[in-house]
Parts: C-alpha cells; structure tokens; sequence
C-alpha cells in the first residue's frame, strides 16, 4: 500500500466528519431561526406601530437567511398593485409592481403558498425581469395574508444562485404568520381607536377628537402664536325633517352635508360632528378673521344649495357661530363655549346666519351665566312669585279661567320678567324645578278660589318642551292637581307651537296620556308658527289662544280681522274654543264679539297680578252682574 495513500477507514471518517459539521450547521441555522421567530413574535406584541415593526422584521429576516434583498410589499386598495412598504439591501425608487401572477410576488399572492425561485433565470411561472435588472438570481416570497383580503408579501432574494432549504421556507412563511397577526391585531385596533374618535353616521371626528385637535392647535399657537379659530353651526328646524319625514332621511341629509362640509374647508381644518345636527370646523392658521368670515359664508352657501336625494330635495339652512382664539388662557372649552353663544345669538336673528364672537356676544355670555346663578338662588330663597290674569266669558263677562304667569321677585334688579329669564331656564334644565313651583302653586290657589267662589273656575299653566319630553310628566301634573283638592277637568296647560315642532314624536305620547287624565290642553300663541292647521288635527287640543299680533291691528285691518274670523269659524268646525290676548281697547273687544269670539284675554280686563289683587276682581265680577254691565258697554 502507497504509504501516502489514506487509509480507506480515514476516507470514511472525513466524510462523517463533513456530514456531522452539516448537520450542526443545520441545527445551528434552525435554532437561529427558531429564535428569531420567536424575538419578532415578542416585538409583534409590544410594538404599536406597524411600520416600526416592519422594519425590524426585514432587518432580522434578511440577517438569518443571509440574503442581500428583504422587503414586504403591501396589497393596495383596489387589489391590483403591491407597495413597497419596508425593504433592506436596495438603493433606488422602488416602484410598484403588479399583484397578478405575472411577479414572483404577485403570484404569492394570488396562489396563497410560498414561492421558492433557485435559478430566476429559467424560471417559467412568472416574469423574473425586474428581480435580474437588480442582480437577484435566487429568492423565496411568502403571502402575508388578512382577514378578509391579503395584507401583501414578505420576500427574500439573493445574488447568488442558491438551494432554499425547506427549514429556509418554513421560516419565511412563520415570519409572514406573524405578520399577518400582528397586522390583524393593528387593525382591530385602528377599527376600535377609530370608532372611539369619530362619528359612526358621518365618519367625521367626534366632539373628543375635535377638541384634541383644537388643544394641539392652541398649543402651537402659544408656541409660534400662530392664529386659530373655531366656527360651530346647528341647522336650522332639522328636527322637523326628522319627525316628519323620518330618521333615515335625516341620516342621508346629515351624510350629504358631511361631504359638503369636507369640500368648503381646506384640508388642513378639523370638520367634526359634535352631536345630532351640530357640527364645528376648527381652523388652525387662518389668514385673519376675514378668511374665517370668508369660510362661514363659504359653508353657509354650501348648506344652503338643494339636497338632491332619493327621498326628494330638501333645503336647509344654518346658524353658524364664529370665535377667534386671543389670549394665552383660551382653552378648547372657551371656544367651544364661546362658538355656541356667537352660534345661539345668530340663530336668534333668523334662520342662515353667522355671529362673530364679540365684546357683546361676550357681555351676553356673561349676563346669561349671571342670571343662571341668580336664577338658581332665586329658586332656592323662594324669590320667584306666581302672578294671574282672568280670561274672561263674551257673553256674559264673567271670569271662566286664570292664567298662570310667573315672576322674578330680584332683590335689586325688581320684578322681572319671565322673557328675561325662562328661555335660560329652559336651556340650563332649571325649568323642570321652576315648572313644578308655578303648578304646585297655581293648582292650590285654583282650589282656593274654586271653594271661594263655588264655581268651577279653570286654571291654565304654560309648560315648556322639556317637560313634554318627560313621559312622567302626566302623571306628576295629574297627581298634583289630586294632591291640591282642584275639581277634575279644571286643569289645563298652554303649549306653544313651537313646543310641538321640536318634540312631536314624544309630544303625541305625552299629550295623549294629559288628554286621558282629563287636563285641558290649548295651543298658546296660535297663528306664529308654521304647522298650524295641522296641530289642531293631529293633537289633542282643547282649545287655541290667538297670538296678540292678530289682536292688536283689530278695527284697523280687514287681513286681521279676516284671518281671526277664519280661526273662529274652523275652531267653530273642530269643537275648539278661542281665546283672544291681549285685548286692550273698547274697539278690538267688539269686534271680537262681532266675529264670533267666546272668550278673551288682556290689559282691558285685568293686568296679571297677584292671587290677593285677582281674589278681589273674582269676587267683583263671579257674585255680581259688573262683567255683564262691561260686555254690554262694549258692545254699545
């Protein structure tokens, strides 16, 4: 034997060696990947943002495979593009490829299994140009899927022709699992943060995003003293197309004019719906309060062209308040309550309006908080008194009802009026407690004067939408009325129309159960509204109180006279009774007897007073002939 020669056990033995170093190799490159998986599952886990995460996971993908190119591509909306949205290994614009199957990727895709090209110079299933162009010869691709539609694809490529191992391909497809849940899970998320911050109906920013927003601006503004301002705008008698025309119309008007706000703004500003049909625009760096006039009326135009749905066309208007932020101390809720008092003020000049927040919408603010807090201890100290005013029989003269009328008894301010200080209450809740007061009240001093006079003289009392929205609300009236001894059907309460368009889905309940308690129901200010003839249909109503406006021109123009005649016929048809306000002179109480007029109302007869000064007018006119002897003169 050649003594240079190996011996054949030698042979054998580097041969075990080389496989043994092999398989070591093997075990070392599957615990690698084993190890990695598991640390990019861990990141997966605590990284909140996505890129952040796709970054790491080509970073390690690329390192473990040893390969020179990583990337994940991303499916793109329509399904027909794949994004590069991480990558390792290129320099260059990478340009969008194809998602068919005419990729590597693409085919990934569509087949939903890995990919594994050795030589991509003789590959055949797909187009392998773009991939050689970049000096890849080799390379494996894994599909990234979704939930409902595929995320994209994670590849691997590298310049050297190259034997992927199935251990190769079984890392790439784990590493894409967990993408793929990690994508799942962020879009849970997004779903969840996203409900949480915007409006489900219209998608736009809610009132919680919206005043993030608006703090961020502010608080750039202090940094750079930058200019920001706030418009919010409430539509105009929205809550009529809903009760009449149905939510579903309201829903699809209030999604119309969510785009059309979108398209009035610049894509810098915030549009937000805050609630029902209440929505704001926050404008960060305005050029001056022109520009934000500029938009308000922009937004104004925009509400006001016709809304072509299939429901029909429908027109809407809207009130639109507009602040600017001053000072350092302005906060998100100062201009949010800055807006609303500038947009409350333009809805009381009329329907389309804007307000510009001022010296005197601020004097305004400061006045209403005043007479709040006032009003509060007002309610607490006993301050507020219960006035009446006799309505009164045509034909005989003689009394048939009070009217309840409520006064502010101020320690300095005097008496003051109840149009200074309901429409407060009514905005702050305080009516609720104010309205209970006034009918424990009235109802009592009904009694007394019912077993005074041993008639069943009726009391009315004016009540406000807020108690109407309660459906409680009969029950409280009708135990009251029980509680205070008053004789059954003497009670009776003054609703405006105004009340009923704001509330006729509940309304209808709670005027129906009033109804079924035996409480007179009248229809204040009758002829001021816009629905008129159609609440004398569908509500349970006793009866109608003519506005005074109708009253006043009496015996100077016929239109007056010819519209109160109108009302007494019809209210004659329907079994309504009329009462007249605001009666004031000889003339107009003629001539509303001449028309047919039963019962009246006003200065001529009685101021309102307290229940002392109104026992003795009572008494005056219910137990003697002095009411027949002031009709007859009247009518002479």
């Amino acid at each position: 034997m050649d003594p240079n020669e190996n011996p054949p056990h030698a042979a054998e033995h580097s041969s075990c060696l080389a496989a043994q170093a092999r398989l070591e190799q093997q075990i070392a490159q599957h615990a690698r990947q084993h190890d990695s998986v598991a640390r990019l599952g861990q990141v997966a886990l605590r990284e909140g943002d996505l890129d952040t995460l796709l970054d790491e996971v080509v970073a390690a993908v690329a390192g473990t495979l040893d390969v020179e190119l990583c990337g994940v591509l991303k499916l793109r909306e329509e399904e027909q593009m794949l994004d590069v949205v991480s990558i390792v290994g290129f320099v260059g614009d990478q340009a969008p490829l194809p998602a068919g199957t005419g990729t590597q990727a693409g085919y990934a895709l569509r087949t939903h299994e890995p990919v594994v090209a050795e030589d991509l110079h003789t590959e055949t299933r797909f187009d392998a140009t773009s991939l050689l162009a970049q000096g890849m010869v080799s390379g494996m691709n894994a599909p990234i899927e979704g939930h409902e539609r595929p995320y994209g694809v994670l590849t691997a490529h590298t310049v050297h022709r190259r034997s992927f191992s199935a251990d190769d391909v079984n890392f790439l497809v784990a590493v894409a699992n967990v993408l793929s849940a990690a994508v799942e899970r962020h879009r849970k998320e997004e779903i969840t943060r996203h409900a949480a911050l915007h409006d489900p109906l219209t998608g736009l920013p809610n009132r919680a995003l919206a005043l993030d927003r608006l703090d961020l601006a502010l608080a750039r503004r202090r940094r750079e003293g930058i200019d920001v301002a706030m418009l919010m705008l409430d539509l105009d008698r929205f809550k009529i197309i809903n009760d009449s025309l149905g939510h579903a119309v309201g829903d699809d008007l209030l999604l119309a004019l969510a785009s059309r706000l979108r398209e009035s703004v610049r894509p810098s500003d915030t549009v937000a719906r805050l609630s029902g049909d209440e929505f704001v625009v926050v404008c960060e760096r305005p050029a001056g309060v022109r520009h934000v006039v500029s938009l308000a009326e922009r937004i104004a135009a925009a509400v006001g062209q016709p809304f072509k749905l299939a429901s029909g066309e429908h027109f809407l208007t809207a009130s639109i308040g507009i602040v600017m932020a001053e000072g350092p101390e302005d906060t998100s809720a100062s201009l949010l309550r800055d807006a609303d008092a500038a947009m409350y003020r333009a809805k009381q000049r009329g329907p389309g309006r804007y307000e510009l927040f001022d010296a005197t919408v601020r004097a305004q603010v400061l006045a209403r908080l005043r007479t709040e807090t006032e009003l509060r201890e007002a309610l607490d100290c006993d301050r507020l008194r219960v006035y009446y005013q006799p309505i009164v029989d045509l034909q005989s003269g003689r009394p048939v009802a009070t009217e309840a009328l409520v006064r502010w008894e101020h320690p300095r301010r005097g008496l003051i009026s109840p149009l200074d200080f309901v429409p407060i209450a009514e905005e702050t809740g305080l009516i609720i407690e104010l309205g209970r007061h006034v009918l424990e009240t009235a109802c009592e001093q009904a009694t007394v004067w019912q077993r005074r006079f041993d008639t069943p003289l009726q009391m009315f009392v004016n009540v406000s939408g807020c108690q109407l929205a309660n459906p409680l609300f009969p029950a409280e009236v009708g135990d009251i009325a029980a509680r205070c001894g008053m004789l059954p059907g003497t009670l009776g309460l003054e609703v405006t129309e105004s009340v009923l368009i704001d509330e006729t889905d509940g309304s209808m309940a709670v005027l129906s159960d009033l109804e079924r308690r035996g409480l007179r129901l009248v229809l204040d200010d009758f002829g001021t509204g816009y629905s008129s003839l159609s609440y004398l249909r569908h509500f349970p109503l006793d009866g109608v109180k003519v506005d005074r406006s109708f009253t006043d021109h009496l015996g100077s123009s016929r239109p007056d006279a010819a519209i109160m005649k109108a009302i007494v016929e019809m209210c004659g048809v329907l079994g309504l009774a009329v009462i007249a306000e605001g009666v004031e002179s000889d003339s107009q109480l003629r001539q509303l007897r001449s028309l047919g007029c039963t019962q009246v109302q006003g200065y001529l007869l009685c101021h309102p007073q307290p229940a002392e000064e109104i026992g003795e007018f009572l008494e005056a006119r219910l137990r003697s002939d002095v009411g027949e002897a002031v009709v007859a003169h009247a009518a002479g």
